[in-house]
């Protein structure tokens, strides 16, 4: 594989991150293509929100590369839009405010007030888009959990970020309007073929909405035997079909082997895998191993 290709739009080699004498992630190996609805699944604990924070460039990484469009990430850039489980919604600001604010923060204030105009015009629009644009003068407390989550969709892709970076958006909801959220997430994807990395605890949801599934895990061995501190790393990555919006799939057979598959290879305490057994068969899957993991 090409990791140097330009539609490999997110590439992390041999990433480390420690925190004090703790390592948390260890030699993260990953590539994503432009357009892919990546889904990142794991066991609490494993490191999922801190490779989000790493790519969304709120963290530094320890040791190895992590790029964005061939640059390395240094710091936040509007270029990676942000969705987080709470709203992050100004609660004394309007629904169309809070969706206009991703164009009049990146410009001063006088900047801001001049086009005032044109930035509402886009925030209504983008509200028409993700159904909300009768809630526009309505407050944040006015509107359910699901809909405020959509107008923090709508706020991040007014930006028009090259990649949606997602993690756990729906966790705060109840089943029924996180299925629904769900739905309204895939006909957005659909419609805009955008880049998106989803962070989520709920494997049914990573294998749902993803058209790829990253397991992360710290639930493996290699070859430098027991007392070894080790971090999570992929222990497992799917290319699904796109992704579809039908939740009848979520109980079919496949599905269901997928299911089983995921908390096989990431959650089971119980039959650890050997690295050189990582189910990494994604075309945009690679792997960088040390002599010490693998010893002849």
């Amino acid at each position: 594989m090409d990791t140097t290709s330009p539609s490999r739009l997110l590439h992390v080699q041999d990433m480390y991150k420690w925190y004090g004498e703790k390592l948390v992630l260890e030699n993260i190996d990953l590539s994503v293509t432009e357009g892919t609805f990546c889904s990142v699944v794991g066991p609490s604990g494993c490191g999922k929100s801190t490779l989000f924070r790493i790519l969304l460039g709120q963290e530094a990484a320890t040791s190895g590369g992590v790029f964005f469009d061939r640059q390395p990430i240094t710091g936040p850039g509007t270029e990676r839009g942000i969705v987080y489980q709470r709203y992050s919604l100004y609660p004394h600001l309007s629904v169309l405010d809070n969706v206009a604010l991703s164009r009049t923060l990146r410009v001063s204030p006088w900047e801001g007030w001049r086009r005032r105009r044109e930035f509402h015009d886009a925030a209504m629009e983008m509200l028409r888009k993700v159904g909300l644009s009768e809630h526009a003068l309505k407050y944040p407390h006015e509107l359910s959990g699901g809909m405020q989550q959509r107008v923090a969709i709508g706020q991040a892709l007014l930006a028009k970020p090259r990649v949606l970076l997602m993690d756990e958006p729906f966790g705060a909801l109840d089943p029924e309007t996180r299925e629904t959220m769900q739905i309204f997430l895939l006909e957005l994807w659909d419609e805009h073929r955008m880049t998106v990395f989803f962070v989520t605890h709920d494997m049914e949801e990573a294998a749902y909405l993803g058209t790829r599934v990253l397991v992360l895990s710290q639930h493996y061995v290699d070859d430098r035997g027991p007392g070894v501190k080790r971090g999570a790393r992929v222990v497992a990555d799917y290319a699904l079909p796109n992704a579809v919006t039908s939740t009848k799939v979520k109980t079919s057979p496949e599905f269901l082997a997928l299911m089983a598959a995921i908390r096989e290879q990431g959650f089971a305490t119980d039959t650890l895998r050997h690295v050189r057994e990582f189910n990494l068969k994604h075309p945009d899957s690679f792997q960088t191993l040390t002599s010490e993991e693998l010893r002849p």
